[in-house]
């Protein structure tokens, strides 16, 4: 079963992900913080399809080490967010699709998964 990793740090958008996830029969693994979606990216990379990472986490931690992460995997994600113009130039150089909020589950979703074709990568099944 394809997972993606959903980092977002409101609890009722990571709901409305999740259950955007489950829409298309596929797993998804859920963060709010940096950490736990770096243990999760180490626990389940194999089966890792794509990501949505909220770009700003509260208390000033951004999706940055995450992102890298992802891109040194060449797992696909895109960046979910309402402020991006608030970040610094770091979060900025992430070469990455971005999905303003607020935007429907499933298009967001999607989005995420579109990243594989674009990317040049084929879906894990």
């Amino acid at each position: 079963m394809d997972a993606i990793l959903l980092l977002e740090d409101e609890p009722l958008i990571l709901m409305d992900l999740e259950f955007a996830v489950e829409d298309l029969n596929a797993k998804p693994l859920l963060a709010s913080t940096a950490k736990e979606a770096l243990d999760l990216i180490a626990a389940h990379a194999g089966s890792l399809t794509a990501a949505v990472l909220d770009v700003s986490l509260g208390g000033g931690e951004t999706c940055f080490p995450v992102a890298k992460e992802l891109e040194s995997r060449g797992i696909p994600f895109i960046l979910h967010s309402g402020d991006l113009d608030r970040h610094d130039e770091t979060v900025r150089t992430l070469n990455a699709a971005l999905v303003a909020k607020p935007s429907p589950a499933n298009e967001v979703i999607m989005a995420a998964l579109a990243q594989r074709k674009i990317n040049g990568e084929t879906a894990r099944s």
